[in-house]
């Protein structure tokens, strides 16, 4: 089952793997658009020292840098020996406000505890995303926010997809804004906002004023300036964005 791909993902790996996850976010290609998107989600959640719960937290290098910000954090992930990893990962940044714990997001049994909790690019990855909310819904205090982070449309086809659902039994799937809006719904959160990937306004935005001259022309004046920008996050937030709901 996909679940259990999860599971047996670092024992399935090949070294390269291993230490491409255990080195994350240095390790990965994409490393400046995981650094800008860490970057645009503490600007969303409440200031430290709030209780995070990092959800699907992998060898715990998100975990680590919300600890090294102030937030008491505990990162969860269901596969025991990314745990194990993430507690290396902790010992080795000596951060102590950090916790490590093994369970499955889609069956928590967290109450009212945490301030706010993240799902970054993991949300993809479970069978039930209503049941992965509906848990962080009943871990969250009264006026605690969830953020996900997550690809959108068209995730699941992608070539790196493809091959981790063949390799390993793993699950790759869309997860798009309005998915987990209904999700969140269903669960019981009642204030939704999305914003665009800080990546895709990067590539759009930043790389198109020398890559395409289209953009270069629009780029000379302020006015149509604004334009393209706003058309820009308006597009990337149906397809793909960071979602916050408040419970």
């Amino acid at each position: 089952m996909a679940k259990q791909g999860e599971i047996d993902y670092l024992k399935n790996a090949g070294i390269g793997e291993i230490n491409h996850a255990v080195n994350k976010p240095f390790s990965d290609e994409y490393c400046a658009g995981y650094l800008m998107e860490v970057g645009a989600i503490m600007s969303l959640l409440p200031p430290p020292p709030a209780r995070l719960l990092d959800l699907g937290c992998g060898t715990g290098w998100t975990s680590c840098f919300y600890a090294r910000r102030g937030y008491e954090v505990t990162g969860q992930d269901i596969a025991e020996d990314m745990i194990y990893n993430a507690n290396e990962k902790k010992n080795r940044e000596g951060v102590n406000n950090v916790r490590f714990v093994v369970c499955d997001y889609e069956n928590m049994g967290f109450e009212s505890e945490f301030d706010c909790a993240v799902f970054f690019d993991a949300l993809h990855h479970s069978i039930n995303e209503e049941d992965a909310i509906r848990m962080v819904y009943k871990a969250l205090k009264r006026g605690g926010i969830c953020i996900a982070s997550e690809p959108g449309i068209g995730h699941a086809n992608m070539p790196r997809s493809i091959d981790a659902v063949r390799k390993y039994n793993v699950t790759e799937k869309d997860m798009p804004p309005g998915r987990i809006i209904k999700a969140g719904r269903k669960a019981g959160f009642r204030v939704f906002k999305v914003y665009p990937h800080t990546m895709h306004l990067e590539k759009t935005i930043y790389a198109g004023r020398t890559d395409r001259r289209w953009v270069n022309k629009l780029f000379r004046w302020r006015f149509l300036r604004t334009l393209t920008a706003i058309f820009v996050m308006t597009l990337y937030k149906r397809r793909a964005g960071i979602v916050l709901m408040i419970k």
